[in-house]
């Protein structure tokens, strides 16, 4: 059997899922009486999505949380997928396959063990450089970058750069 390296993966990739907590935040988060937790993303990480999503590429964010401000800011980006308070990520890969999801076309950026079953199903698994070790061990691309730093971006534009889709008209605006 041929196995493909991640870069030719890359190629067909037309859906991207995505953690939030370690994805897209370095996994931290500042805790205030009476205020939702407060996270912080990477504008490069921003950029990339809204960028992704003006070339035809499908985003689905799928979260534990539960936080306005990130519903908010992902919204403001043009994500349509954002499901948070998921307490069983595979059931929701579960109904995404059952509204046609092709998961040879998928990938699946998670840092930690709650993305461990959807990341085994999907055809290119990634995880950021401080993914929780069982994570690291399944994924088909581990980013140099850590969560909250970069990730995302890494991920989104190997892929877009492949599929010619980085440095067209539309890179040049937010």
């Amino acid at each position: 059997m041929i196995h493909k390296t991640y870069k030719e993966l890359l190629a067909g990739i037309r859906t991207f899922m995505f953690d939030v907590d370690g994805v897209f935040t370095d996994g931290q988060v500042l805790l205030h009486p009476g205020l939702d937790p407060v996270r912080t993303f990477h504008t490069r990480d921003a950029y990339a999505v809204q960028h992704a999503l003006k070339e035809g590429l499908r985003i689905i964010v799928v979260s534990g949380g539960v936080s306005a401000g990130v519903a908010e800011s992902f919204a403001r980006l043009g994500v349509q997928e954002f499901h948070p308070s998921v307490a069983n990520k595979n059931a929701v890969l579960d109904q995404l396959v059952a509204q046609g999801l092709d998961l040879a076309s998928t990938a699946y950026l998670g840092d930690d063990i709650p993305d461990l079953r959807v990341m085994e199903r999907v055809g290119l698994p990634c995880c950021p450089a401080d993914a929780a070790e069982e994570v690291k061990a399944i994924s088909r691309y581990v980013s140099r970058f850590p969560g909250g730093r970069g990730c995302v971006r890494d991920v989104l534009e190997q892929s877009m750069k492949v599929q010619d889709k980085w440095l067209t008209e539309q890179a040049h605006h937010w």
